[in-house]
């Protein structure tokens, strides 16, 4: 008994068709290995950017002398020009996307320039500006405290 030409180009040497996973043919069993392989490269570079992400950002905005909740509460004053703004903690379950309003329903003093392509007007963040940013802001607010006078809240 002779082979057909295909079976001889796509089989693998030392593989047979009990050898390879289900729904993988001869013809792309090679194929399927190289795909597997690429894809396993992907997930484990997106773990490590994933797992890199958080911190350097962290440190970026301030970290060490900011907690995560004053980084949180300094990116919504920056971002929507309202001083009176702070982050919800504990966060309600269920929250947004779930149920109930997201965290700045309703605020609308952000100065934005809406349309098709917004905007943003805030200024940029630089290495540790939101420490500077929050500095700031505590001393007019102990400066008004100092004078009798309520802090403005824009």
């Amino acid at each position: 008994m002779t082979k057909s030409s295909t079976e001889d180009r796509s089989s693998a040497p030392g593989e047979s068709a009990e050898d390879l996973p289900l729904g993988t043919t001869q013809e792309t069993a090679r194929l399927h290995k190289w795909l597997k392989r690429g894809i396993l490269v992907c997930l484990v570079g997106l773990v490590l950017e994933g797992a890199f992400t958080l911190p350097f950002l962290a440190i970026w905005y301030g970290y060490p002398t900011l907690g995560f909740r004053d980084i949180c509460s300094e990116l919504m004053k920056v971002r929507y020009s309202n001083e009176s703004l702070e982050c919800q903690y504990p966060y309600p379950f269920p929250g947004p996307p779930l149920g109930g309003p997201p965290e700045a329903a309703g605020v609308d003093t952000a100065k934005d320039q809406w349309g098709v392509q917004p905007k943003p007007l805030y200024p940029r963040l630089g290495f540790r500006e939101l420490v500077r940013i929050h500095d700031e802001r505590i001393a007019r607010q102990h400066a008004a405290q100092q004078q009798g006078v309520p802090a403005p809240h824009p």
